[in-house]
């Protein structure tokens, strides 16, 4: 192997660490929820408030990520959202006030996303070749999935050492938490020290700017090119398919309940299966992305959006009586074909052939498509609940996840079309 390809590797490598460090902090209620609202004297309607702020924050900084990676080294744009991110947990670590909280929720989104989300991806768009990008962001996703569950392992740990046998009062609580905080800071900290130090100033790899130097040779990125992005119908294509894709990877979090309350499995038996789910994300997402590079990224990702959506429509149907096993599997197999939507969805970037000049602010309007369920399905599961009740209900946003989940396999091919369309005028004009 090469110096320069292991160079590239590498850093590719500490992208991993650092979009992996990054969110389980901000996310910290999934794990340790009923301590949170004990040791910062919350209530659980407050939490919920505290993380609509954060997704109102985060849908903000979606587009102006883009135009910040495209006018600022993405590299340092990196290393200051761990260390702007490490920075409110260390406020977060002096279990303030309420309404202290709410703005380190605010400062967690605006480092979280405005300053990462399209620089870190933008990123790994530029080390990776044109035959790599499928893989490349395949491996992103598992990755990230597989620091996250060793990081939460370790936390586990330290929680429960640091926790008194029986303790269930905030006072014997305060310091296991603030334990697990800390240590994702150090985490977050050490990540941005490898980032300034081994991540380069990337410049696109060779192919891919050989390939998008053929249709953009702006020097920088301009404010006048924003017209041009508006006008890509890759834009709207890509943002659809992200947006169903994203729409189906929802349904995992009503599983646990749909198991436990309609299903009638115990509490253990569902946390068994949803931890098999959480391993899937490495196994999905790089499976997936090896399938993208070697089958074609629309390809992979509308065949798993049309599994995916054929998976709901068999929970949907599924009696209550099938035995435990079966919805064990089940359950599993769906969310490892997420887990490869969620591999791969990003790498139709490499087919949209976005020009490197533009390539940030385009992740960040597709971003704000794709990423608009954070507020809309909350309150859509809320409606079918209490309309339909609660098995019926479930159910219901199952079916109609379903139905979401092939209208973006549909764009798939839309924007195969598309491509093939684009890549055959190409070819005529440069004959």
């Amino acid at each position: 192997m090469s110096k320069s390809k292991m160079s590239r590797y590498f850093q590719f490598f500490l992208v991993i660490i650092a979009s992996g460090a990054i969110f389980p902090l901000i996310y910290l209620k999934g794990q340790y929820q009923e301590t949170i609202l004990a040791v910062y004297n919350i209530s659980l309607e407050q939490l919920n408030a505290i993380f609509t702020f954060l997704g109102i924050s985060c849908i903000i900084g979606y587009f102006p990520s883009g135009l910040l990676a495209d006018k600022f080294s993405a590299k340092k744009l990196l290393a200051l959202s761990l260390l702007g991110t490490a920075a409110g947990g260390i406020w977060f670590a002096q279990v303030p006030s309420y309404g202290n909280v709410v703005v380190i929720f605010v400062i967690w989104g605006f480092f979280s996303v405005f300053t990462f989300w399209a620089a870190h991806l933008k990123i790994v768009q530029m080390l990776a070749g044109k035959d790599e990008q499928g893989r490349f962001q395949g491996i992103l996703d598992a990755g990230k999935g597989l620091v996250e569950a060793i990081l939460a392992s370790i936390a586990v740990f330290v929680f429960t050492r640091k926790t008194p046998s029986g303790a269930t009062d905030p006072a014997s609580l305060k310091e296991p938490l603030l334990s697990v905080v800390w240590m994702y800071i150090i985490v977050l900290i050490v990540a941005a020290v490898l980032v300034i130090i081994f991540v380069k100033e990337v410049e696109p790899h060779a192919d891919v700017a050989e390939a998008t130097a053929a249709t953009e040779k702006e020097e920088g990125f301009k404010f006048s090119l924003l017209g041009s992005i508006f006008r890509n119908k890759y834009v709207y294509i890509h943002g659809t398919i992200l947006f169903a894709g994203y729409v189906l990877f929802w349904t995992n979090y009503y599983y646990s309940g749909h198991l436990q309350t309609n299903v009638g499995l115990s509490a253990t038996t569902v946390g068994t299966i949803m931890v098999g789910v959480l391993w899937m994300r490495p196994f999905g997402g790089f499976i997936g992305g090896v399938c993208a590079d070697k089958f074609g990224k629309s390809k992979t990702n509308g065949l798993a959006l049309l599994v995916a959506s054929i998976g709901l429509l068999v929970l949907f149907l599924a009696p209550k009586t099938l035995p435990t096993a079966v919805y064990a599997v089940l359950v599993v197999f769906i969310g490892f074909v997420l887990y490869v939507i969620r591999g791969t969805y990003w790498s139709l970037l490499g087919e949209a052939n976005f020009s490197p000049v533009i390539l940030g602010t385009a992740i960040g309007v597709i971003s704000i498509m794709g990423y608009l369920p954070d507020i809309i399905l909350p309150s859509v599961n809320t409606f079918f609940t209490n309309t339909f009740g609660i098995d019926a209900g479930t159910r219901a946003y199952f079916l109609a996840s379903m139905v979401i989940g092939l209208i973006g396999f549909v764009f798939t091919f839309i924007f195969r079309k598309a491509q093939r369309t684009d890549a055959k005028k190409l070819a005529e004009s440069n004959k």
